[in-house]
């Protein structure tokens, strides 16, 4: 337990008692006004007093997005039940916008808490919405580590910003 403890301060992965990073793509985008250049610049799709939406930069299919809190903060037992509210509500807006712009078979929502958990950003709390169609994963993933997704960004993008402008969930 010490040799795991040490791990813990050494790399910065407590859940609630970790201070803001000087650098947290969640809270930079949740600053922005929505839309402008800077959103669109960082894939923001809607940000409000709930939360934010946004493409992963990283994404395991076309339209991963990402939604969080407002607030740099790690653990759903941070967050107020409004807090938890709104990010699901958000989280439901993401799966409307991605079934109005394209349309994908199944989805995986998840959460990863903590590093160990698979958590790139384990301080700032945020689910993926994933869309998935049948047969989206092959052997150039699993052999070569790499992913192919046959969409850029700015495409993806522009179809998610336009179907969020007709989602009926978001909120005014």
């Amino acid at each position: 337990m010490a040799y795991i403890k040490s791990f813990e301060l050494q790399h910065g992965d407590a859940l609630s008692d970790s201070p803001v990073p000087p650098s947290c793509f969640l809270c930079d985008a949740a600053k922005l006004d929505v839309p402008s250049d800077a959103a669109r610049d960082r894939f923001v799709l809607l940000r409000d007093d709930r939360g934010v939406i946004m493409l992963n930069l990283y994404p395991y299919t076309n339209g991963h997005l990402l939604v969080a809190p407002n607030e740099h903060l790690a653990d759903l037992t941070d967050l107020s039940p409004d807090q938890r509210a709104g990010l699901i509500e958000l989280t439901a807006l993401a799966q409307t916008v991605l079934r109005t712009a394209i349309n994908p078979q199944g989805m995986n929502v998840g959460m990863n808490i903590g590093r160990c958990a698979g958590a790139g950003l384990p301080g700032h709390l945020h689910v993926h919405v994933v869309p998935r169609w049948s047969g989206d994963t092959n052997f150039i993933q699993t052999i070569g580590r790499v992913r192919v997704v046959p969409d850029a960004l700015e495409s993806s993008y522009a179809r998610l910003v336009e179907a969020m402008a007709k989602s009926k969930l978001k909120k005014a």
